[in-house]
């Protein structure tokens, strides 16, 4: 090394970390021969934490913030290597820059179905995936536990770990829940904070925090959403003999529009005029329905229930008092002015003296006793 290189070696360094990846978790400080001059500016910037190792040990860990490196600032470090040239000399430390902000919007999901036993449908396998979100909690830990010493570390490196780590928490969650699998949509919120405290027991040893976990979707077989599919499409049809009929009625029409050509085309048509009628025939040949008993306004002749009260259309009583016929005796209306059996008349005629109205079949007036 020149006079010139040793000479720069010697001014006092800045140390700090500026880095716009998304996903750099570790990033390892170049320092020339690994020699930091005693009384080197540290700045921490939010969201990182810078590491300093000695021969393969943790020394020291500083937060955010801005440092002057002294044995006041760096107690264990100074401790170790026992300084003897005095408080300016160089010393020999590797720095690690660690990422502590939160890794957001992380997918996971499950790479083979879990299997799961099921009240409705027996055996189950579901899918499931979501999202989640996690920081480094204790970078001394994490870096003894994950990265090592290792000059550049990125989420690569152990998002498949914590992949699995969540399937694995997930699936025995499920297997451990007891709800139905169309239940399962409405728990959601419930599984994924029980998913959270769960996984963070799987996280913790690596010094790491879950922040956040979601299950955005449980799904069912292929094959069982397809019967799922049909069901439904059967509620929604309701009555199937009348639906079987619908569609009957549809095929002759597009059969009698479908125009064959030549015998050999006469001969199809045939057969599936045939095979249409037939099929209409089976969808037609339903038991009707027995007519429903009416009865007669006394009133207005309409039609109405037989067990009406009241006529739907006039709205008069369907029944009236009876009274008896004054020639034959027979029932007839409380109002009626002939009889119905015999003709006569229920009215009795005026009185010729003083004009009063008198009783059928009378033969003197009763207010002035003229004869009938």
């Amino acid at each position: 090394m020149g006079i010139f290189s040793f000479i720069k070696s010697q001014f006092i360094e800045v140390i700090e970390w500026t880095d716009d990846a998304r996903d750099t978790m570790v990033f390892q400080f170049p320092v020339r021969g690994k020699e930091i001059k005693m009384g080197a500016q540290l700045t921490v910037r939010p969201s990182q934490a810078a590491v300093f190792v000695n021969e393969g040990q943790i020394a020291d860990v500083f937060s955010p913030g801005r440092y002057e490196l002294t044995t006041q600032n760096m107690p264990i470090l100074t401790k170790l290597k026992s300084w003897k040239y005095g408080f300016n000399s160089p010393f020999k430390a590797e720095v690690y820059f660690v990422n502590t902000r939160q890794f957001t919007d992380q997918k996971w999901g499950t790479m083979n179905p879990i299997m799961m036993r099921d009240a409705e449908f027996g055996m189950l396998r579901l899918r499931a995936y979501g999202i989640y979100s996690f920081r480094v909690d204790d970078p001394g830990k994490f870096m003894t536990e994950a990265f090592g010493t290792s000059a550049l570390f990125t989420l690569d490196g152990i998002s498949g770990q914590l992949k699995r780590s969540i399937v694995s928490g997930i699936s025995d969650l499920l297997g451990e829940f007891k709800k139905p699998a169309l239940d399962l949509a409405m728990y959601y919120d419930e599984l994924s904070a029980d998913a959270c405290t769960r996984v963070q027991q799987r996280f913790e040893p690596f010094g790491l925090k879950i922040e956040s976990l979601y299950i955005e979707n449980i799904s069912l077989p292929e094959e069982v959403e397809k019967v799922l599919d049909q069901r439904t499409s059967m509620g929604v049809i309701g009555n199937m003999g009348t639906f079987t009929q619908y569609q009957a009625a549809q095929a002759i029409r597009e059969a009698a529009r479908n125009e064959g050509g030549g015998l050999a085309g006469a001969g199809v048509g045939l057969g599936a005029g045939a095979a249409l009628g037939q099929a209409f025939a089976g969808a037609m040949n339903q038991p009707a329905a027995p007519p429903a008993a009416t009865a007669v306004c006394p009133h207005c002749v309409a039609q109405a229930p037989a067990d009406a009260k009241f006529c739907p259309v006039c709205g008069k009583a369907m029944k009236q008092p009876e009274a008896a016929c004054v020639a034959c005796d027979k029932p007839i209306g409380a109002d009626a002015k002939f009889c119905p059996h015999c003709g006569a008349g229920q009215q009795g005629a005026k009185c010729p003296g003083c004009g009063a109205e008198t009783a059928p079949g009378a033969k003197f007036c009763p207010k002035c006793g003229e004869k009938l």
